[in-house]
């Protein structure tokens, strides 16, 4: 999805940048995804400022049925001339709430001028709600990420300590990579003891950096630790040479595009 998009997600990354929330996409990887990633949010809650969802995954990875909700307006619907920001919100106990949003990052680079802006207008709307918001993206799409998580500033895998959450955790972080990622928070969830989260940290950081190079951050455990502290800082900067790395995939992936005669260019 990112393939031509550099310009129509730019007005979203300036809000997210500039807005006061902090912003930052959400993927989970385990043997229960939307669980893992409702407590994430839930654990960024507790030990920080209100959390916005906004859940662009559809299917069995949307967050709807594991918070409870019905699937809702998608923030799309704000185009019509029936819906309006706050019937977007649904709220949830704890949280902000949720907002559907996978039909307005599929449209997105398709609007015309006005629609986007009004567009980023509802989320700017939105966003004076909270102090984090999670883009809750389907772990299945790393690989063609949607403007919504190109724009975010911050990325944050949560992963379940198991052969699942291992498994899915190195193709997500593979596939973020393919398509020009950089730097990646990493929480874990489900370790029996500190030092099997961390053992579980420290194999995955070594079999990223041998064979795919991505810079990881250790957030902690869900757990116990302060995850909206880690995501409050600055994005991890494991490798000086980071932006370079950065710069070389994202060469990568357009030569790969234009190899395999696709009509645009994915950058991250």
């Amino acid at each position: 999805m990112i393939d031509c998009h550099e310009d129509q997600a730019a007005g979203l990354r300036r809000l997210f940048r500039r807005a006061p929330p902090k912003v930052v996409a959400l993927y989970a990887a385990g043997r229960a995804r939307a669980a893992i990633a409702v407590r994430a949010a839930y654990r960024v809650a507790r030990l920080a400022e209100r959390v916005l969802i906004l859940d662009e995954a559809g299917a069995s990875d949307g967050l709807a049925a594991t918070l409870g909700l019905a699937e809702g307006h998608d923030l799309l619907a704000v185009l019509g001339e029936h819906v309006h920001v706050p019937e977007l919100l649904q709220p949830v106990p704890g949280l902000v709430g949720r907002v559907p949003v996978r039909a307005a990052a599929l449209a997105l680079p398709l609007l015309d001028e006005e629609r986007r802006l009004a567009l980023v207008a509802a989320l700017a709307e939105l966003h004076r709600r909270a102090g984090f918001v999670l883009v809750h993206a389907a772990t299945d799409a790393a690989a063609d990420p949607s403007p919504f998580v190109f724009a975010a500033p911050r990325r944050m895998l949560v992963a379940e300590v198991s052969r699942t959450g291992a498994l899915e955790a190195y193709a997500l972080i593979k596939a973020l990579a393919a398509a020009g990622a950089g730097s990646l928070h990493v929480a874990v969830a489900d370790a029996p003891t500190r030092a099997e989260a961390a053992a579980f940290f420290d194999s995955l950081d070594a079999l990223v950096r041998r064979h795919v190079g991505v810079p990881l951050a250790w957030l902690g455990e869900i757990e116990r630790d302060d995850l909206a502290g880690g995501l409050a800082a600055e994005p991890a900067l494991s490798s000086p040479r980071e932006p370079e790395m950065a710069f070389l995939r994202r060469l990568a992936a357009l030569g790969s595009a234009h190899a395999n005669g696709a009509p645009g260019s994915r950058a991250a």
